[in-house]
């Protein structure tokens, strides 16, 4: 995979050099920079993006859970649904209630979090999601959370934790057990996609290339034309699953 070519203004490259190098996520340590595939490609990105809105020259670090839960509502609907509690940047639900969807749409951006799942659990957060279909996971891919080790999902690594679920595998040995928190990081820049999971990179991919066409073509998304292929999207949160699940300190930066 190679990054994109384009120059950034030497006061925008300093942002996202700068941002990159003190990201964190709450309770966790994190690498000071890396050189990943996505993360070159978001900082060589011009600075407005082909008919959208001129992106902001500064890195600007956007809460998503807090208490009064306004930057979310429930699946296709402008209200809440019943199930989930938010104290502070604390979220969480225990047993299968409605998935969640964020009211803001997102191109390319750094989604940071740390989340936990009770025993067995199984839970994802989807990225690019259109309400084209009746479930988010018919048009957006997924970071998958699961209980590797109790869940059965977690014997195939390619829906195990961290897992583009269904399409790139994640290796073993990196997710921390049911009842810890676990850091995740998701960076989306154009069509290069990355999944980190406590600190390291484990899921790498680029979007519409012929090896990604060739594992939707080959997996059960094939049934939902234009899976995964909107340049803009909703987030979303599965509740649809029993067993508990928490998210902590979730925030966003958009990039260019």
């Amino acid at each position: 995979m190679t990054a994109m070519t384009h120059r950034l203004m030497p006061e925008l490259a300093g942002a996202l050099l700068l941002g990159i190098a003190t990201f964190g996520c709450a309770g966790t340590d994190k690498p000071a920079s890396d050189s990943s595939a996505a993360t070159v490609a978001a900082q060589a990105q011009p600075t407005t993006t082909k008919g959208d809105l001129p992106v902001s020259s500064t890195v600007v670090w956007t809460p998503l859970v807090d208490s009064s839960m306004s930057q979310w509502r429930a699946w296709k609907k402008d209200v809440m649904p019943a199930g989930w509690t938010a104290t502070d940047d604390l979220l969480t639900k225990n047993g299968n209630v409605g998935d969640l969807e964020s009211r803001a749409q997102y191109a390319n951006f750094e989604l940071e979090f740390d989340w936990m799942v009770g025993e067995g659990g199984n839970a994802g957060v989807f990225y690019r999601v259109t309400e084209q279909y009746d479930m988010p996971y018919w048009s957006g891919p997924e970071y998958q959370l699961l209980d590797d080790e109790r869940h059965p999902d977690g014997k195939d690594r390619l829906r195990a934790a961290a897992s583009a679920y269904g399409l790139h595998a994640a290796p073993a040995g990196v997710v921390k057990p049911a009842g810890q928190w676990n850091s995740a990081r998701i960076v989306v820049s154009r069509n290069f996609v990355e999944h980190w999971l406590n600190g390291q990179q484990v899921v790498q991919y680029e979007l519409k290339s012929p090896d990604w066409t060739a594992k939707v073509k080959a997996s059960k998304f094939s049934e939902f034309p234009g899976y995964g292929l909107a340049p803009r999207g909703f987030l979303a949160l599965q509740g649809d699953h029993a067993g508990t699940l928490s998210i902590r300190g979730m925030r966003i930066r958009e990039l260019p």
